[in-house]
């Protein structure tokens, strides 16, 4: 019998009632930090970055659907969209889709979540900020035309019938592709490549921009543009690092590999503006860091670094290919108008990453994130392995292809559906005079109002707020009560 005594807890791990046994408050703590993180990407960093890329009569309308999408998104995930997606499935024996129900009882989100030591409702706020960003990715292909109410029918259709069924097949636990063993380690297929093939086919249905906008698109401010680009790139921090839902070794892998993979896909893409059009473009390198961010987003804690490196090679140069070779070849991609090139950073990086996620998944790294070892082996150290880890290899490549195939299938289908839908209720795009106006048009507002330009009349169509007149009628109000 052993005669070692323990000391006892210090008083602030003791559990208690808003501290349960099960749960760890360091991993607590560090995913609400990951999330907000996410979330900071989208809101101001992508409304920025969006405000900023485009044009100065689009930058409200481009900011403002990606405000709206986050807003609207936070409600349809708690209403319905977080059970569709990680609740019991909907359909026994078809586990692709989750039953929907409301995330916003107490007793539920206070109990432990379905993965991890945290509580659900912990994991409820952690995985919405994944499903908002992918509706604002989507809406970086239909910017400068899209009409603002087809929007915001789009983002909850969206959700609920093409984002929750890639969701619950490839993150539940339940799924049938997360069953069979794909690994998408933070979302390189739920998000990057479901939001590229989305916005690629709402960008289709839709129409392009008018043929001046199309013709000269410059950004109105690139410094505010980098700027979002910046939250873009440390809130990713957030994005992959929180997936393990554990602060582990695992985590600090993931998001050094994150950034290493960045940073080469960057200057990648640079060397290759030098090289080809003899000019450092800024555009360019955020379009590469963006490539480098989507690639490693599938891998990031299950390579190791010299792989990251190499994942950053391929993501800063086979979109680039895509973008500046292919693109000018292919009748399909010329008459597609997407307008900030999703389909290219984010389905082709997407796509890459997963496919490379296949050869370099590291079984010591997998089973550090899955818990199971040997079911996960990149066909690299299945070679190295030999025996039968090198049909494992092979199959974990096919798993991944199979996936890429699942997603792009899924969303091409299910967008074009939505879109047809939604022209009978309102148009999908902007009228002709509409769009040569910009935001004035379809919003009454302007995002930079110089001197006498910012006034509104008071028999607008749009209903604005005459300042001045509010002003003057002010004074003379506060005149006559002078006067009595």
């Amino acid at each position: 019998m052993s005669n070692i005594t323990y000391a006892p807890l210090p008083i602030n791990l003791i559990p208690d009632e808003a501290s349960p046994a099960w749960m760890n408050k360091g991993d607590n703590a560090w995913q609400l930090t990951a999330a907000t993180l996410v979330g900071l990407q989208s809101v101001p960093g992508l409304i920025i970055l969006y405000g900023g890329a485009v044009k100065k009569k689009w930058a409200v309308n481009s900011a403002f659907m990606a405000l709206y999408a986050f807003a609207c998104v936070l409600i349809c995930w708690v209403g319905w969209g977080y059970q569709m997606s990680f609740g019991d499935v909907l359909i026994k024996g078809l586990r692709f889709w989750g039953k929907p129900d409301v995330a916003l009882n107490q007793e539920y989100l206070l109990e432990q979540a379905f993965m991890g030591k945290i509580p659900n409702a912990t994991m409820v706020y952690f995985q919405f900020v994944f499903a908002a960003i992918t509706l604002i990715l989507i809406a970086g292909a239909l910017l400068g035309r899209m009409n603002f109410y087809a929007w915001m029918l789009f983002v909850p259709l969206w959700l609920t019938f093409s984002y929750t069924i890639g969701a619950f097949s490839i993150w539940s636990p339940n799924g049938f592709l997360s069953r069979r063993g794909l690994i998408d380690y933070s979302g390189g297929y739920v998000i990057h490549l479901s939001s590229g093939v989305a916005g690629f086919t709402a960008a289709y249905w839709v129409g392009p921009r008018s043929k001046k906008d199309r013709a000269s698109f410059p950004p109105n401010n690139i410094l505010l543009m980098l700027t979002g680009a910046g939250l873009l790139w440390m809130g990713w921090t957030g994005f992959n690092g929180g997936d393990p839902y554990v602060v582990s070794v695992d985590a600090s892998l993931a998001v050094l590999n994150t950034h290493v993979c960045t940073a080469t896909s960057l200057l990648t893409w640079l060397l290759l503006d030098i090289t080809f059009f003899r000019k450092p473009s800024v555009i360019g390198a955020v379009q590469g860091m963006i490539t480098g961010l989507v690639c490693i987003t599938p891998a990031a804690g299950v390579v190791q670094g010299w792989a990251a490196i190499l994942m950053g090679l391929f993501s800063g140069s086979i979109p680039w290919f895509t973008m500046m070779v292919v693109h000018k070849s292919s009748l399909l991609l010329q008459k597609v108008d997407d307008t900030m090139a999703v389909f290219h950073t984010h389905a082709i990086a997407g796509a890459l990453g997963g496919i490379l996620t296949g050869l370099f998944g590291h079984p010591r790294l997998s089973f550090l994130f899955y818990n199971t070892y040997g079911n996960y082996v990149g066909l690299f150290y299945g070679f190295q392995m030999g025996g039968p880890n090198v049909h494992t290899g092979f199959r974990q490549v096919g798993i991944q292809l199979l996936g890429i195939f699942y997603i792009v299938t899924l969303n091409v289908v299910v967008t074009s559906i939505i879109c047809f839908l939604i022209r009978f209720i309102v148009p999908l795009r902007m009228s002709a005079e509409d769009m040569e106006i910009g935001d004035e048009a379809a919003h009454g507002e302007e995002a930079y109002a110089i001197w006498g330009q910012g006034e509104k009349l008071d028999n607008s169509r749009f209903g604005g707020y005459d300042i001045e007149s509010s002003a003057a009628k002010s004074r003379a109000a506060a005149g006559q009560i002078e006067m009595a």
